[in-house]
């Protein structure tokens, strides 16, 4: 049950945000110290498995595997207020909750997640749903999304990834492959479709090894790509797309698309509250700024944050969570009892890329860029057996591992290595 409010309390550990990142640095908290007095705050009653939505979209994944009550992942020992951040005042380290609660705190933890901004694309907003504008990053539209890709009867079908960090930075590209797959299937009754991406990055993905890869997949499936190119408009009755066009050495121009189908990723940022407070990062997006090896605050030592809302200079993913857990609570327990911060995150993150029906590339890398493999296998290959563990295995982590604290280290993932190898040679040469 969710606690009620009362006027003031305080907390050894408060943690804003009841999502993956918050939930999971709950749960090794509280399997480290049994006992410590640590509060979630969180307004949803239902946790969704975000990383779930795509295959659960595209008939891979049961939906009902994608959701659950928010009281039912919340771990014992821990108090969750269903409320929301309205304010941080960390020089006084306590914050005011929307239902005008004051919750202080020794140590806060921010796991609050990123802000979608659609109304930064004009037009956009009123017209999601409808003209074949379409998104899987909304979950209200999942099912009209993949009900649109399924019913498309061909012409230009036009997919866009926004300027901004983004959450699961190759979901927008996921969607567009299991999408060709569907086309490519329904082509031999008369659908004819050209597929153009958009996006406003220089490269179709920020690790070179895996950017070699995914512009092979654009070739092979005869996709146009269009670097440099972010959506700002929407004609939603013209089905016009309004791109800004970068160029080196000239100003910026503008491009329009017409389109048949277009699914939109929109402009991300730290919440708003996030944003507003002493605690972000001065510039763009708004984000927690906190140290990158330590998650620690720069300017506040008792406050922590990881995920999405952090100013970590990684993809904002699950994977990524997986690799900083495990340093914040560390370093957490360290600022507690008062003695240095002894563990460093070397920026571990992964995107399964979905590359199609039955291929995944299980792209993992750190901070500088270099492909990294949990699997001990080549990580740029595409695979069929990380298609296995993105819609098979990994669903079952989350809700059975994960959540409680208990990851999937690589002392169990090693074991299962030589039946990774056989999978994975098993699909190159079909």
């Amino acid at each position: 049950m969710a606690e009620s409010t009362s006027s003031a309390r305080h907390f050894q550990v408060l943690i804003v945000g009841g999502g993956s990142g918050g939930l999971i640095v709950a749960a090794q908290l509280l399997r480290a110290r049994p006992g410590l007095d640590l509060a979630i705050l969180e307004p949803a009653a239902v946790h969704e498995y975000q990383s779930g939505w795509i295959p659960a979209g595209a008939g891979l994944l049961a939906l009902e595997q994608t959701h659950r009550p928010e009281v039912t992942v919340i771990p014992a020992g821990a108090v969750w207020i269903q409320g929301s951040a309205a304010s941080f005042e960390p020089q006084a380290s306590r914050m005011i909750t929307a239902a005008g609660e004051s919750l202080s705190y020794d140590v806060l933890v921010l796991a609050m997640g990123l802000q979608l901004n659609w109304s930064q694309i004009k037009g956009l907003p009123e017209a999601l749903g409808s003209h074949g504008i379409i998104s899987n990053y909304s979950r209200a539209h999942i099912a009209n999304t993949w009900e649109t890709i399924r019913s498309f009867q061909g012409g230009t079908a036009v997919f866009t990834h926004p300027a901004t960090p983004i959450k699961c930075g190759g979901a927008p590209q996921k969607v567009m492959y299991l999408a060709d797959d569907i086309f490519q299937a329904t082509s031999g009754v008369g659908v004819n479709t050209r597929v153009i991406f958009c996006t406003a990055l220089a490269h179709l993905y920020p690790v070179k090894a895996y950017n070699a890869t995914v512009e092979r997949v654009v070739a092979r499936r005869g996709i146009e790509t269009r670097p440099l190119h972010n959506l700002i408009e929407v004609r939603a009755e013209e089905q016009l797309a309004i791109f800004e066009v970068s160029s080196e050495g000239k100003p910026p121009h503008l491009e329009t698309i017409h389109f048949d189908l277009l699914h939109v990723v929109p402009p991300m940022s730290a919440p708003d509250v996030i944003s507003a407070s002493p605690l972000a990062i001065k510039g763009p997006g708004g984000w927690v700024d906190v140290n990158r090896l330590t998650c620690q605050h720069k300017r506040f030592a008792d406050v922590f944050a990881l995920g999405d809302v952090s100013s970590l200079p990684t993809s904002k993913s699950l994977a990524a969570i997986r690799g900083q857990a495990p340093v914040l609570v560390a370093n957490l327990l360290a600022q507690l009892d008062g003695v240095p911060l002894p563990a460093q995150y070397d920026g571990y993150t992964a995107c399964p890329l979905i590359t199609g029906f039955g291929r995944v590339v299980m792209a993992e890398f750190d901070y500088q860029l270099q492909p990294v493999s949990s699997f001990l296998v080549d990580p740029t290959k595409e695979r069929w057996s990380m298609w296995l563990v993105e819609t098979r295995v990994f669903p079952w982590v989350y809700w059975n591992r994960a959540l409680k604290g208990r990851l999937l280290e690589s002392r169990l993932i090693k074991p299962l290595a030589p039946l990774m190898r056989w999978l994975g040679l098993a699909y190159q040469k079909q």
